[in-house]
């Protein structure tokens, strides 16, 4: 952690559109096997005329493409024209409130005019830029609010917006959905009124996808949980499934409603209501045992299963949930001594294993390990009040060198709620992911790709069509260089050696994403 870093302010500046697809230049070799398209989401644009955004996540949804087929890869992209770009687009300036910035009054307006608008809750924003996702075969581009855009995968064209309020009793829904093998979509979701804050478990039934409209009618919600502290509920960002059970996880990152109801009256952005309380306990939400751990905060999910009456459930964690607030694009654009201090403020967060027994007797002891598997060192000991969880580590130290680990991903198809041997993921030695990791959890033993100066993208494991092992298949990431303008490229990996194949150079600039998915269909 003491080297200069270098800085990555172009790798978060604006970039334009590139819509119709073009050529890439192709070193080594992609396998003829791969057929479909890598789909990536993440800010694409930093300002309207004179008025920049604040906040990284704040950015407008910029949309990528790349088409592969017979080994060759086309590249495309198009900024998601949400109601927040097209309205900030016509006025030139944010006329849409965002995470981290607030919309200003329109200096059009009289004084009172200006005065009143400050008390009205602002309407949730559109700009869909955190991930794509599928609900009855259909593609949207999702954030984490009430609203989603479905999208045409083929040509990323901007189709209508769908607010999930119309469909289901919820405020909003998160940006990572698990998938069932019957098709079915789950989520989870959050509502508020009188009776109090409460998460909820959706599910959206299968379809094919082949009515030309957005439709999630079907939509239910399976169940409901109300929130520990009815004005304080927890922030989330995904959620655990594993064959027969989901798990939410309450963890102590707060959202004070009441200073949120007031946030736009005293002229502070969203992500100034979010707090960090480590002295709260972290709780596991599952059928009426109460599952606890010390104070930690998770944002990605790695896999969970179940097996011999256990549920176990890796996910990347950190012990300080203060991070989210800080990524700033003043923070991101630092160079020197400033980029250093910034990144060694963060959180290294680290891949873990929890795990949780599912049927916890009345008569069963205090004070002892409930879990009885070989393969784990993690504990589950019952208390006065519950069950009290203890990780086991999913790395050795040699992963410290390369920071820590985030964005995993796994052999979903074929290996999600199911044991498995294998996960993917970003190392972080810099504030954006600077190598790619694979992580043999039998024995913990790691593959890296890195080459310094190179920042790759979350990985996406795509499966060979004949695959016989976990890991037989490819694993792809874009891969972009604040060193050189318009020198990207997509990246394919051997997954099994973890050794490259070929990539695709793409003649733009392509700022830093973040979550993507691979569309075999085309």
């Amino acid at each position: 952690r003491e080297k200069k870093r270098k800085s990555i302010g172009p790798l978060v500046s604006s970039v334009e559109e590139t819509p119709d697809p073009i050529s890439t230049v192709i070193k080594g070799e992609i396998p003829s096997w791969i057929t479909g398209s890598f789909l990536r989401n993440g800010p694409g644009r930093f300002e309207f005329g004179e008025s920049k955004f604040n906040h990284w996540f704040d950015g407008m949804a910029l949309m990528h493409r790349f088409h592969i087929k017979d080994g060759q890869v086309t590249y495309s992209s198009c900024f998601l024209r949400s109601d927040s770009y097209v309205q900030n687009s016509e006025k030139n300036r944010i006329m849409v409130s965002e995470f981290g910035t607030l919309a200003t009054p329109d200096p059009c307006k009289n004084i009172f005019a200006r005065f009143f608008s400050r008390f009205q809750i602002p309407k949730a924003t559109d700009n869909a830029g955190v991930s794509f996702v599928k609900y009855k075969g259909d593609f949207y581009v999702s954030t984490e609010t009430n609203f989603m855009r479905r999208i045409d995968p083929v040509s990323l064209e901007t189709k209508e917006k769908v607010d999930w309020s119309e469909y289901i009793a919820i405020n909003a829904a998160t940006a990572h959905p698990h998938y069932d093998r019957n098709g079915a979509t789950y989520n989870l979701g959050n509502s508020h009124g009188r009776n109090g804050f409460f998460y909820h478990i959706l599910r959206v039934p299968p379809g094919d996808g082949k009515n030309d409209v957005a439709d999630l009618s079907g939509a239910e919600i399976l169940c409901s949980i109300p929130a520990s502290d009815p004005r304080k509920p927890s922030y989330y960002h995904s959620f655990v499934m594993s064959e027969n059970y989901i798990v939410f996880i309450e963890q102590p990152i707060k959202l004070d409603l009441l200073k949120f109801m007031l946030y736009r009256v005293a002229g502070k952005s969203f992500h100034k209501v979010m707090s960090w309380n480590p002295e709260l306990e972290t709780i596991f939400h599952l059928i009426k045992t109460k599952y606890y751990s010390s104070a930690m905060f998770t944002l990605h999910q790695i896999n969970a299963y179940e097996d011999n009456g256990y549920l176990i459930m890796d996910m990347c964690c950190g012990d300080d949930g203060n991070v989210i607030g800080d990524f700033t694009i003043e923070n991101l654009q630092a160079s020197g001594e400033e980029l250093d201090k910034f990144f060694n403020s963060l959180c290294t967060n680290l891949p873990r294993r929890y795990v949780l027994p599912l049927d916890v007797k009345e008569n069963e002891p205090n004070d002892h390990n409930l879990i009885n598997l070989p393969y784990t060192t993690a504990t589950a000991v019952k208390t006065v009040t519950g069950v009290f969880l203890s990780h086991e580590d999913l790395y050795n130290d040699d992963l410290l060198q390369y920071g820590g680990l985030e964005f995993p991903q796994i052999n979903y198809t074929y290996y999600n709620a199911r044991p498995y041997r294998y996960f993917y993921a970003c190392g972080f030695g810099h504030v954006f992911a600077d190598s790619l990791l694979k992580m043999d959890l039998e024995g913990k033993k790691l593959k890296v790709w890195r080459h310094a100066g190179l920042f790759p993208s979350e990985p996406v494991f795509v499966p060979a069509p004949d695959a016989k092992d976990e890991d037989d298949g490819v694993v792809m990431s874009v891969v972009i260089t604040p060193r050189e303008k318009k020198s990207s490229f997509l990246l394919v990996l051997d997954a099994k050696t973890f050794t490259e194949l070929g990539r695709a150079e793409v003649p733009v600039d392509i700022p830093c994403g973040t979550h993507g998915l691979f569309n075999e269909m085309s």
